[in-house]
Parts: structure tokens; C-alpha cells; sequence
């Protein structure tokens, strides 16, 4: 009989991975990283553990956008009080907060369960093109 093989937390090896935005179309960008931040590509992925890499995204104030979405394009939320409705329209965000764009879109596009924050947690969006951490590619 074949066993089925699980890989084990001492089995993960985490690598870093380096990703220039200037000019890449934001959707396309962000399935990219949200497949490095789960680890589908891995030979031993495990559905149910957290198998992903890190992510450092450099020049994220210069991400595209396919289309009209840079007029059109809007974020909401709520506060949970009455009139607590906000909306901002996505090219307002790229020019005040270029990183909260690419980690919105990349937090929709991980599965909602108990290892997104985790993974999230290792995406590191950075404006400019000055990476903070060189030292770790070196390795």
C-alpha cells in the first residue's frame, strides 16, 4: 500500500523572492504573488499547513491598471456604525498609498482561512526601487 505523504513544519524551507512592479498590470502581479505566498508551486505542498515563500515588491507606485480601473476602480468599507460608508476611488489610493493597493489585491486573491494573516504577513510591498532587505537574498 502507498502512503499518502504529508510534509512536516521542519520540511518547509522558506526562499525570498524579489519582484519589480514598475509596469506590470496589478491583477496579473498579484495572482503571481499569492501563489509564492502559499507555496503552490512546491514539490511537498500541503493544503493545510503554510508552505510559502516571502515576497518583496519594489516600485509599487508605479503598478499599472488595465482599462478605465484607474478612473473607475473603488475600495469600500464600513465602519459597522450608521453612516460608516466609505469608498475611495483607486487612483486617490495609488497616489497617497501605492502599497495598499497590491496588498489589497493580494489579500483577495488568498483563501480566506485561518493562514492569511500568516501569509500576508510575509509580503513586503515596498515604495521606491531601495530594497531593505538585500541581506537576505545573499544567503
Amino acid at each position: 500500500m502507498i502512503k499518502t505523504y504529508q510534509a512536516k513544519q521542519k520540511d518547509i524551507k522558506r526562499n525570498w523572492h524579489l519582484i519589480d512592479a514598475k509596469g506590470r498590470i496589478l491583477g496579473r502581479l498579484a495572482t503571481e504573488i499569492a501563489s509564492l505566498l502559499v507555496g503552490k508551486a512546491k514539490v511537498n505542498y500541503t493544503p493545510h499547513m503554510d508552505m510559502g515563500d516571502f515576497v518583496v515588491v519594489l516600485n509599487a507606485e508605479k503598478i499599472e491598471l488595465s482599462g478605465k480601473k484607474l478612473d473607475q476602480k473603488k475600495y469600500f468599507r464600513h465602519s459597522g456604525y450608521p453612516g460608516g460608508f466609505k469608498e475611495i476611488k483607486v487612483s486617490k489610493l495609488l497616489s497617497e498609498q501605492p502599497k495598499k493597493v497590491i496588498e489589497y489585491a493580494v489579500g483577495g486573491m488568498l483563501p480566506d482561512n485561518k493562514l492569511k494573516g500568516k501569509r500576508i504577513r510575509r509580503l513586503w510591498v515596498i515604495v521606491g526601487d531601495k530594497n531593505p532587505y538585500a541581506a537576505k537574498f545573499k544567503e
